[in-house]
């Protein structure tokens, strides 16, 4: 028997707002006295009703409240509240029933119904009254398990970042390293950018900036991952044309889906030769400023990691004199528009923001940070991945 259709609907409930109830009863007379005594309390409702467990649950969706009879023709007992409560959602469900069983309305309670009622033993008002208590109690549990999951989600988050964001292992004073990092995550999703610094040797600094597709839990993992194997690849001395196949090796072995790709760009810098090796796996080229100007490195790029694993071609850099910088970023930092059209900053925009005489008082300390400000500037807002940059200065740094 059905009173009313009802169509899926969200709101928040207070005493001028109209119930959406669903009973589940399958006594047409228990039904009506239901009705009777929602009618008695003059309360704004709209009930629907359902004989069976399996009719409550292709309605269940729609409704505020549900009043469970514990005895169904397809479900009895705790059984069928379980049932019940699995697919109820942000419905609240109460028992009403002839059972005058205390141990039994305990455990309904356990279960996690919001409430337990005996027939006969309750006026409208009360019923009302309730029913009105257990949604918002349903309401408040939801809110509450929501914000605990959001707490863990940042949490972890916290715990990621700070393995995709370690301190440089460098003894020399020859250069300074700058970093940056700001996550571009919203509700907690964080990215799998990454970078590190490490120096072999007294005269030989090892640096890499990435940036793994997609933004959640699995993919800032993966970002530590090729972080930590990156780092222990270059301490243990493997030859720097086989570290990048070595962490597309990780990669592959790694990643929870084969559509999963990583961009990398790294560089070996030889401090006395004051020169480079410049590798680029699908990723933007870094930036050198000397001499008053801002230029990217014209290295080749070599495909994504992850794709189809082929070398990764060197490309060989001559710093000018003893003032530069070499900077190293992934690409959320450029990706941002500049202005109201779809054109994005890209790296010549870059380029032009860092030969800017504003960019020059700047120290170079606080110029990651002013590079995004501006960035977001352009951008209408902030940007809306991830950012990660190496400052690597020697000198006067430009």
């Amino acid at each position: 028997m059905m009173e009313r259709s009802l169509a899926p609907r969200t709101y928040a409930l207070n005493q001028l707002e109209r119930l959406r109830i669903l009973l589940v009863e399958d006594d047409e007379g228990d039904a009506f006295l239901v009705r009777e005594l929602l009618s008695e309390a003059e309360a704004p409702f709209e009930l629907t009703v359902a004989s069976s467990l399996r009719e409550a649950t292709a309605l269940v969706g729609g409704a505020d409240c549900v009043l469970l009879d514990l005895g169904l023709p397809d479900a009895e007992g705790i059984d069928g509240l379980r049932k019940l409560l699995a697919v109820a959602g942000s419905a609240a469900v109460c028992v009403l029933t002839g059972r005058s069983d205390e141990h039994l309305g305990v455990q309904a309670v356990a279960e996690g119904a919001q409430d337990y009622l005996v027939k006969g033993q309750v006026d409208g008002v009360w019923l009302v009254r309730a029913l009105r208590y257990a949604v918002e109690r349903k309401r408040a549990d939801d809110n509450a398990r929501r914000l605990r999951e959001v707490e863990l989600r940042q949490e972890e988050s916290a715990r990621l970042e700070r393995g995709l964001l370690p301190k440089p292992l460098m003894q020399t004073s020859e250069v300074l390293v700058e970093t940056f990092y700001r996550s571009g995550r919203a509700a907690g999703l964080l990215g799998g950018d990454f970078f590190d610094v490490v120096q072999t040797g007294e005269d030989r600094l090892h640096v890499i900036v990435g940036d793994v597709c997609g933004h959640g839990v699995d993919e800032a993992a993966l970002g530590v991952e090729l972080r930590v194997a990156w780092r222990a690849l270059v301490l243990a001395g493997v030859p720097e044309e086989q570290v990048l196949a070595s962490l597309e090796q990780v990669l592959i072995t790694e990643r929870r889906a084969r559509e999963v790709f990583a961009t990398v760009a790294s560089a070996v810098i030889d401090l006395p030769g004051n020169r480079a090796t410049v590798r680029l796996a699908g990723h933007p080229p870094p930036v050198v400023l000397t001499a008053g100007r801002a230029a990217p490195v014209r290295a080749r790029t070599g495909i994504v990691l992850g794709v189809r694993p082929t070398p990764t071609p060197a490309t060989e850099l001559e710093f000018d004199g003893d003032d530069w910088s070499l900077l190293m970023y992934t690409d959320g930092l450029i990706e941002g528009r500049t202005g109201a059209g779809d054109e994005r900053l890209d790296v010549d925009g870059l380029c032009k923001l860092l030969d800017e005489p504003d960019s020059r008082q700047v120290p170079l300390t606080a110029l990651p940070a002013w590079l995004v400000g501006r960035a977001d500037q352009d951008n209408g807002g902030p940007l809306t991945d991830d950012v990660a940059m190496l400052l690597i200065s020697r000198g006067s740094g430009r």
